[in-house]
């Protein structure tokens, strides 16, 4: 947990419940479930948030976003409308503003045929209240919501899947009127915001390589590519996965195939301050997308029984 931000919530979902847990900057190993919220009965979660107070979950399904208490009672709901009867290929996110105020929903209406333009909705946490709506210019399958720490704008990165990913950020002002910015690149997935807020990082749609950009405007700082970490493009290529693990050093996943078809992939460190590729880092990771750093120094990975796990950080290699 970063000095001066609530404390980070992770949500998993298991047998129609979903587990919270609350990451305590003093606790690694298993952690242990703070809190377990019902959903209402035939909802299948897509995405999940928890308020910082434990006392409230937010979920989003095929058709709709829920707002639940802990005892299961009903706080809010908006549906989707109309009903899609397309099972697969879009799936609906959601987030919480860093102060708790306002709900991020993205929706793939296009995928869902249930309208033409993907939306991107933002509702009063505590009423439901729709506060802004924007209709998009994607047909996204699904969207990962990144929280600002400091000014309280959102970062959405569409999936548009072989057509690419589409990079969002809007922010709700003083005045209450949102603004929202698209980004100029059709081909960059965004991975991480920095703990600080002051850049972030993306990997290329076609994987050959990860850039780091100045928050607000977008403007690449410097970008590494695959023959930066030592490695042949040729059989080897980024991940869409890694982060920063702390405000001056983020990790990257590479990847590839070796001769008999056995997938790889390793970790391999940057210094954000200077733009220098540094060594490999173990995470302990079952695969390329479980290891998840958390920005201060340590990082979640994934456990046989569902629940997640802090490691922190060992000497690099």
């Amino acid at each position: 947990m970063i000095p001066g931000q609530p404390p980070k919530i992770i949500t998993r979902h298991r047998d129609g419940r979903i587990h919270a847990y609350v990451v305590d900057p003093d606790t690694f190993g298993p952690l242990e479930t703070a809190a377990v919220f019902p959903t209402r009965a035939g909802d299948e979660v897509e995405e999940s948030v928890v308020r910082p107070d434990l006392e409230r979950v937010v979920y989003t399904t095929r058709d709709g976003v829920v707002c639940l208490a802990r005892s299961g009672d009903p706080v809010w709901a908006s549906d989707f409308a109309p009903r899609s009867d397309v099972r697969h290929g879009h799936r609906p996110g959601c987030s919480l503003s860093p102060d708790g105020r306002t709900v991020w929903v993205y929706r793939p209406d296009v995928m869902a045929r249930r309208g033409v333009t993907d939306q991107w909705v933002v509702y009063d946490a505590d009423s439901g209240e729709v506060l802004a709506r924007r209709k998009l210019e994607t047909a996204g399958h699904g969207g990962h919501h990144h929280p600002h720490p400091a000014d309280g704008s959102m970062y959405l990165d569409i999936g548009e899947g072989q057509d690419g990913a589409v990079v969002l950020r809007g922010v709700i002002g003083a005045d209450g009127a949102p603004r929202f910015v698209t980004y100029p690149w059709p081909d960059r997935c965004l991975i991480d915001v920095a703990p600080g807020g002051q850049q972030f990082m993306t990997v290329g749609h076609d994987q050959a390589d990860v850039a780091f950009h100045d928050h607000p405007g977008g403007d690449v700082l410097f970008t590494l590519s695959v023959e930066a970490f030592g490695y042949d493009p040729d059989d080897t290529f980024m991940e869409w996965s890694g982060g920063y693990l702390t405000p001056d050093t983020a990790v990257i996943t590479l990847g590839g195939e070796r001769e008999d078809e056995e997938e790889w992939f390793r970790h391999h460190l940057v210094d954000v301050r200077t733009g220098t590729p540094g060594g490999e880092i173990s995470l302990d990771a079952s695969h390329p997308y479980d290891g998840t750093p958390l920005g201060d120094g340590s990082w979640l990975t994934g456990n046989p029984d569902g629940h997640p796990v802090r490691r922190s950080r060992p000497t690099a290699g």
